[in-house]
């Protein structure tokens, strides 16, 4: 008997475009797991690198998702779990065993505040619901991201592991960061995000050029890139409080007026 050829398939054709986003997902959660192992080994370099990487692989999954119309409800909870290990533990528990361990329960019950805090604040991202009169907003975020939480409560590690010969240690303050940062991830202080920004073609070359220049500075001067930017992020914060203010007054202003107008 003829038997027809059938083509083995994992999934349906039109459901392969959902693999890429979560497949980055879950490498970016082995990441951070590792970072947690290399941390118990005291090689906080490639911890720090790792949730590093975890980092990049968080602003591109979503990103690629949208762009190849990947987005689905399991892909948003897999990537609130990922975030919640690979910045809400990893972090945690690398500072603890470099720094914090040393201040007995005081340490771990800072280490503790920061993991709540950044499951209260991915909660509260799940559930954030921006309207169509409010669209301007998607260039901010409420509160600090974790993934730049993560990188902000490491910079006293950071500062440690980069080239910087100051023969000057900032350790001591790292538990005053941590809580700090802790604050600002469940804060409601506008942050930019930069989702909806909108870029003229004449400036796109020189984008480009400063996203080229970040990566190979990121590639050869990891540690100082990484101390620089959380310094210049940490800020920013008052410049997004300013500009979140300045438009959310203007939006209102104009919403007014089209109320007016209709009357």
């Amino acid at each position: 008997m003829n038997q027809e050829n059938k083509k083995f398939k994992i999934v349906t054709s039109k459901r392969t475009r959902y693999i890429l986003p979560n497949v980055l997902t879950l490498a970016g959660v082995c990441l951070g797991i590792s970072s947690i192992k290399f941390s118990l080994d005291s090689n906080f370099k490639l911890a720090v690198i790792f949730i590093l990487l975890a980092a990049i692989l968080d602003a591109l999954d979503g990103r690629i998702a949208r762009m190849i119309k990947g987005t689905s409800d399991f892909g948003k909870e897999l990537d609130s779990l990922t975030d919640f290990v690979s910045f809400g533990i990893a972090p945690a528990f690398i500072i603890y065993f470099w720094e914090l361990k040393d201040y007995g329960k005081i340490g771990w019950a800072i280490t503790l505040i920061y993991s709540v805090c950044c499951v209260l604040r991915l909660a509260r991202f799940n559930l954030t619901r921006i309207g169509e009169n409010d669209v301007w907003k998607q260039n901010y975020f409420e509160g600090v991201p974790s993934p730049v939480g993560a990188i902000l409560v490491l910079t006293p590690l950071i500062f440690s592991l980069s080239d910087f010969n100051l023969n000057y240690s900032i350790n001591y303050l790292t538990p005053y960061l941590m809580v700090l940062v802790s604050i600002l991830l469940i804060s409601k202080i506008p942050t930019f995000s930069f989702k909806k920004i909108k870029i003229r073609p004449k400036l796109t070359i020189f984008i480009l050029f400063a996203m080229g220049i970040a990566l190979v500075s990121l590639i050869f001067f990891t540690f100082i890139s990484l101390f620089i930017f959380s310094f210049f992020y940490i800020l920013s914060i008052p410049f997004s409080l300013y500009f979140y203010s300045k438009q959310k007054k203007t939006f209102k202003q104009q919403n007014e007026d089209d109320h007016e107008d209709v009357l």
